[in-house]
């Protein structure tokens, strides 16, 4: 259908959007502050973006508040805030090469995926959540005849919201879609790394019909912007996808404001554990490079951690290593790309620091490791696999955020648990096995949110996904999700 040539055309001709959102006008700094947003690809510069500041948050958080306070939008029926995120789902769709282009040129993610994946994921979220708002109920307490008792959700108020580079307008979607249809009003401050997508996200959203100062968009640094949301004695509630590092500052900024409510989604470091009962070995070999070099291994949920059960461990890294050979990285414009570029400079120092510090500590580099070099730019890795990782080792323990993986042996079901439950982080695991009794046994045992049985990194937006530990809390997606943007009212009626 697409051609290399045809997205690089549209490359050519793409205009970004350079300045904030809000109250539905664009802002730019009043500082005039900027940062360089550049093609990790290609190391061309995109567009100097307004870098906002606390002046620029605070203005957003005052537009979001009058919009909840004084505006429709809240008080709008169901029905009527569904027909507009519906709308706005349907021009997503109607947008879809422009919101896949600006993805992949923000963070080289092969624009395929984008096209493929991320634009209808993200679309299909909204529609999920606009078509569950006519159907949710609330309740009547069991009281004396006497007494009527309504408990009812009701929306927050001012929801800030911080999301990640590694997708940019799925992240936001599924922080966005509930949080608006519960009736909320949202100031979004996307990654300084991919801002285009989510500046675009809210121009369509004015288009279908989202009241101005419902959704403000801010770009900016994290220390700046970020940190003056997270201070903000205005915002209700924060919500966060990320590193754990970065999460937990946001935890110190509601303690240090108006204690606000704090939803993080943090990083993980997600087993996959490999049972040799497991009959389709090719599958699961498939499966597990998918699952750790997807996006270039930029996944918080991504399957980092290989436990292999010993009597199959030669057969199935052979089977891996060929699988590997699939996701060698290539031009993220090109159709045939599996694997894209890695986001910035910074990221790529960092997975590469990882690599080298591997092969110093005693595990063997079974595949890839090397830096490799495309259209004037050294930010793409080749899928690397090291076997006979030590648990104990950092590259087991830290998340890489990139496309290595750490294979390791176990002999047994309590030690491929044991393993498996021996981390910092808590999100997400994998388990292969064609013993039904073990896979529901080791699933249940299993200290994570979602375990995912003979595939990997199993998603919907029926279902919920977070973890715990140091992963963080709270759910996204799901009708789960709503709790987070809502609290309980309770109504006493006293009857005469």
């Amino acid at each position: 259908m697409y051609q290399l040539n045809d997205w690089q055309q549209r490359a050519a001709r793409q205009q970004f959007i350079d300045s904030a959102l809000i109250g539905g006008r664009r802002v730019t700094a009043r500082d005039g502050a900027t940062f360089a947003s550049i093609d990790p690809a290609t190391n061309r510069l995109l567009a100097n973006v307004a870098a906002c500041g606390a002046a620029e948050i605070d203005a957003a958080v005052r537009s979001a508040r009058q919009a909840f306070d004084q505006g429709p939008w809240a008080r709008m029926a169901p029905r009527e805030r569904k027909a507009v995120l519906l709308k706005l789902a349907e021009l997503m769709l109607a947008n879809r090469e422009e919101l896949a282009l600006l993805d992949s040129l923000n963070m080289g993610k092969p624009v395929m995926d984008a096209w493929n994946i991320d634009v209808p994921g993200a679309a299909g979220v909204f529609t999920w959540y606009a078509e569950s708002l006519d159907k949710l109920y609330d309740q009547v307490a069991p009281t004396a005849q006497n007494a009527l008792a309504t408990i009812t959700r009701v929306p927050l108020g001012v929801i800030g919201a911080v999301v990640p580079w590694n997708f940019p307008l799925d992240m936001a979607a599924w922080k966005l879609a509930p949080a608006l249809a519960a009736g909320n009003s949202v100031v979004l401050k996307p990654a300084e790394q991919s801002p285009f997508s989510a500046l675009r996200l809210a121009e369509l959203a004015l288009e279908a019909g989202l009241p101005e100062g419902v959704l403000n968009v801010v770009p900016g640094l994290g220390e700046q912007a970020g940190k003056a949301l997270g201070l903000h004695p205005d915002v209700d509630c924060l919500v966060f996808t990320g590193s754990t590092e970065v999460g937990k500052y946001f935890m110190q900024y509601s303690a240090q404001s108006n204690l606000k409510q704090v939803w993080l989604e943090c990083g993980g470091k997600s087993p996959n554990l490999v049972f040799a009962d497991c009959r389709d070995l090719d599958l699961a070999a498939a499966k597990a490079a998918f699952g750790i070099f997807f996006n270039q291994g930029e996944v918080c949920s991504a399957n980092s951690r290989l436990l292999v059960e010993r009597s199959i461990h030669d057969e199935f890294v052979e089977r891996l290593i060929a699988k590997a050979r699939d996701w060698l990285p290539g031009d993220p414009l090109d159709p045939a790309s599996r694997a894209g570029a890695i986001v910035d400079g910074k990221q790529t120092a960092s997975i590469l620091r990882f690599i080298d510090e591997a092969q110093g500590s005693g595990a063997s580099l079974a595949h890839g490791g090397r830096q490799l070099h495309f259209n004037g730019s050294d930010n793409f890795i080749e899928p690397t696999i090291f076997t006979g990782v030590d648990p104990r080792q950092r590259l087991a323990r830290e998340e890489v955020f990139g496309p290595v993986l750490a294979v390791s042996a176990f002999d047994s079901e309590d030690e491929a648990v044991r393993l498996a439950n021996d981390s910092p982080f808590g999100l997400a695991a994998s388990l292969w096995s064609d013993d039904l009794n073990r896979a529901h046994r080791v699933a249940a045992r299993l200290n994570v949110g979602t375990v995912s049985v003979n595939t990997v990194d199993a998603l919907d937006p029926a279902i919920p996904f977070g973890g715990g530990k140091q992963s963080g809390f709270g759910r996204d997606l799901s009708l789960h999700s709503f709790d987070k943007y809502t609290q309980l009212k309770t109504t006493w009626f006293q009857l005469r």
